[in-house]
């Protein structure tokens, strides 16, 4: 609107006054705003997660996401042999003796599983049993030991000397987050110089090599089979600055109730486990009692959709960790994956930008917030199935930049509206000053501002018209005229000019021009603004001078044909209507310059009709002044358009010829004779008449008209004197008529 204000103070001398207010006024930027939010934005929230003010709700989010992931199968190739608080209590001792230890592993042993991994630490003897187990240790070459390599948190505790020597080892170390919640696993740590393989992944090799998969690497990255396992770095997903020493790769536990067959000590011990229910398959030994506290939270506990409160042993975390290798490597399960921090920084510019623009266009707050909603489950939707196939896509960020830029968008227009509802008081104002009705309308051809003029000059007050359009307040045809130009106008968005009819509440029609031109306020509104000029008058003037000059051309019509009739009255032979001596003699003098120029012949024809005063006497003046106009038309019948034909008076007819050779002057004078000489047919009487014809050239006869004349008519009567009805050449032998102009030149 403010740009509506500025144009119409453009268009007036008042706009000198209020240049300092318009200026005041003017918009910095208009879309641009959209980007500059949506830039703004994105830039505070990436520069905050880099603080890491969103990890903890980021992690939250992947808990989230991960718990409502549909329920896994279980993994049947590991099962867990799992000291509980009723095996304990059997025992009535702890640390349990090496003997029942030995008991368990020798029934473990006769199974022939693929793998033991004996997660419990035995750096200590505790009798009796002690030679039983370590003879189990010494001759059980599938068997995996435990150690913990001290850390930042825990002491080393050393694994059994007979399985160390054999490199039957892998450490326990596991890596906790801030809410001491499992999201990482290790598969290696470079620990005083040398490489250490974790539990879970010496067990899971020694599984994989069976089936013919060793590792290799690709880049600096672990490869099993078809499988990468990506290195973990400090800023992946939404960790901020976290410890990646060592190999990591971030988890991707099953979620299942029970994911991995489970039996306990009591249960293997009293023979009521299947004899081949640990064939070929890992068999991990392990506490599962609460009391010992080898337990962990991972993502799958305290949570909305989580299938169990409490945290989960150590033996089934290093299940899960094996699980995700074997399931990578042998089946296809996708591994946790991130993208770069350059994508992630432009995935929330795009969220941001999307409710910038959102805001910017939906304007209405109930549209605007519904849309929100309905973008926000997208954003968690798309979300959700990327983790689905294995992308882990921060979530929180986008969402907040979305929110963030939708919010700052919506506050600007609040504060555009309120400058707008000022700039449209301020533009009442001036245009109520302006004399010429003006109207606003916007894109639906609601009127939004009217001056008192444009009130005043259809009939009606402000209040009335205001919202309303030209169809509810004008006859249909002019509102259908009226809107056809505004389609125009804001189809094209260039200024347009129309006349048209008005016709008011009191019942008189004014005939108008109005001039549109379309204008974008800073909120990105399309106003059209028309000013109307009363043009009654005007009109009136223009018909009144149109029919003036209508009578002025029909009197100038009326004199030229006036005149043309006097020039033919003046130049023609009342009778024949042939040219008559005046025009006769211009013409032979058009004749004589033509020819003198282009180095041609003229040939003048003189005709006298025989015995036609004896017609004239006889049969009666009527008779023969039909005779005349007869012969007339003959000659024009028997000459070209360029030749000429014209009356003397009386009997008396000449012809001019023009560029003609002179070998064919002879047989055109012959042609008139054989015309001439058959019968005329006058009021039913046959009439005869013949003619005598004289023929003068030029320039061999003289390059004079009077001269040619003379000579031409001279020649007319010797034809008479020889008999008649024959043609005869003033002073050149008919004989020779075919000479050229040059030879006629000559003998002149």
């Amino acid at each position: 609107m403010v740009d509506i204000a500025s144009s119409v103070l453009n268009r007036y001398p008042i706009n000198h006054w209020l240049q300092p207010l318009r200026k005041h006024l003017s918009p910095l930027f208009r879309e641009r705003r959209i980007c500059f939010t949506s830039v703004g934005v994105a830039s505070g929230i990436v520069g905050l997660k880099m603080l890491g003010m969103f990890q903890s709700v980021e992690l939250s989010a992947l808990d989230q996401l991960i718990r409502l992931r549909l329920p896994e199968t279980g993994d049947e190739r590991i099962v867990i042999v799992g000291l509980d608080e009723n095996d304990i209590s059997e025992v009535n001792k702890y640390p349990i003796p090496d003997q029942t230890m030995a008991d368990v592993l020798n029934i473990i042993k006769d199974q022939n599983p693929r793998v033991i991994g004996l997660d419990i630490y035995r750096d200590l003897n505790y009798e009796p049993g002690v030679e039983a187990l370590q003879q189990i240790f010494q001759t059980t070459p599938n068997l995996v030991g435990i150690e913990r390599i001290k850390d930042g948190i825990n002491q080393s505790v050393a694994p059994p000397i007979e399985l160390a020597i054999r490199d039957q080892i892998g450490f326990n170390n596991v890596l906790l987050d801030a809410d001491n919640r499992i999201r990482r696993g290790l598969l290696y740590w470079n620990f005083d110089s040398e490489y250490r393989t974790s539990f879970g992944l010496k067990i899971a090799l020694q599984y994989l090599e069976k089936e013919g998969i060793v590792p290799t690497s690709k880049g600096e990255e672990l490869r099993l089979g078809s499988a990468v396992f990506h290195h973990f770095q400090p800023n992946d997903g939404g960790y901020i600055g976290a410890d990646n020493g060592g190999y990591q790769i971030l988890a991707n536990f099953r979620n299942h109730s029970q994911p991995f067959i489970t039996v306990s000590f009591t249960e293997l011990l009293s023979g009521e486990v299947s004899p081949d229910l640990m064939m070929d398959r890992i068999v991990l030994v392990g506490s599962t009692a609460p009391s010992l506290k080898d337990v962990y939270f991972t993502s799958y506990n305290r949570g909305l959709g989580s299938q169990d409160n409490g945290p989960i042993a150590g033996v089934e975390v290093h299940a899960q960790i094996i699980s995700q290798i074997l399931s990578a490597s042998l089946d296809g399960r996708p591994l946790m994956r991130v993208w770069p921090d350059w994508l992630e920084a432009l995935w929330i510019f795009a969220w941001a930008l999307g409710g910038a623009t959102l805001s910017w266009y939906i304007r209405r707050p109930a549209r605007t917030g519904a849309s929100l909603i309905v973008f926000s489950s997208s954003l968690f939707i798309l979300c959700y199935g990327l983790l689905l196939i294995g992308w882990w896509i921060p979530f929180v960020t986008p969402l907040v930049g979305f929110g963030v830029s939708a919010i700052a968008i919506i506050s600007h227009i609040a504060h555009l509206e309120g400058e707008l509802q000022k700039s449209k008081e301020f533009l009442n104002s001036v245009i109520n000053a302006i004399p010429d009705p003006i109207f606003v309308k916007d894109k639906d051809y609601r009127w939004m501002v009217l001056n008192e003029a444009y009130c005043q000059f259809l009939g009606h007050n402000k209040a009335e018209l205001l919202e309303k359009n030209e169809s509810d307040v004008l006859p249909a045809h002019q509102a259908n005229e009226f809107k056809s130009q505004d389609d125009l106008a804001f189809a094209t968005g260039s200024e347009q000019e129309s006349e048209g009819e008005i016709t008011n509440a009191h019942g008189h029609t004014y005939t108008v021009a109005t001039k549109r031109t379309i204008h974008q306020d800073s909120a990105g509104n399309l106003f059209l603004v028309g000013v109307i000029h009363d043009i009654t008058h005007r009109k009136r003037m223009e018909e009144a001078l149109r029919l003036t000059a209508a009578k002025l051309v029909q009197s100038n019509a009326e004199l030229r044909q006036v005149g043309n009739n006097w020039r033919k009255i003046a130049y023609h032979d009342p009778l024949t209507g042939l040219p008559n001596r005046k025009l006769f003699q211009e013409k032979l003098i058009q004749a004589v310059e033509w020819a003198e120029g282009t180095d041609q012949i003229v040939a003048l024809l003189f005709l006298d009709l025989d015995g036609f005063k004896a017609i004239n006497d006889t049969e009666g003046h009527v008779v023969g002044d039909l005779l005349l106009k007869s012969v007339a038309q003959r000659l024009k019948g028997c000459l070209r358009n360029s030749d000429t034909v014209a009356r003397l008076g009386g009997d008396e007819f000449v012809v001019i010829l023009t560029g003609i050779p002179g070998e064919q002057v002879g047989r055109v004078a012959q042609k008139l004779l054989d015309t001439l000489v058959q019968p005329f047919v006058i009021q039913s009487k046959k009439v005869m008449v013949t003619t005598s014809v004289g023929i003068s050239l030029y320039p061999s006869d003289g390059k004079g008209i009077e001269t040619l004349i003379v000579e031409a008519d001279q020649a007319m009567y010797r034809s008479k004197e020889k008999g008649k009805n024959q043609y005869t050449f003033a002073n050149l032998d008919p004989a020779l008529s075919s000479l050229s102009r040059a030879d006629q030149k000559t003998m002149a």
